[in-house]
């Protein structure tokens, strides 16, 4: 049950991530979640964990980790 409740916070990181870039609209719901579990990653390895946390993740590190790879994966997509 502990996976479910993180892919519903991955969701959320990835379309608070979207919305911050303009870009989450375009992406679908599958890769808002990808992109809030891998921006959680990310942002809580280059930041670490500080912050209010939920289901085991730093929400503002993980919020700008997610803002990262959402940036980063529009611009590759944007340019094909």
């Amino acid at each position: 049950m502990g996976w479910l409740w993180s892919l519903i916070i991955g969701a959320v990181i990835g379309a608070i991530a979207g919305a911050i870039t303009k870009k989450g609209g375009s992406m679908g719901w599958i890769a808002n979640i990808v992109a809030g579990l891998v921006g959680s990653a990310i942002g809580q390895a280059l930041l670490g964990s500080w912050g209010p946390s939920l289901a085991g993740m730093a929400l503002i590190p993980s919020i700008i980790g997610a803002v990262i790879v959402v940036a980063v994966v529009s611009f590759f997509i944007g340019r094909s």
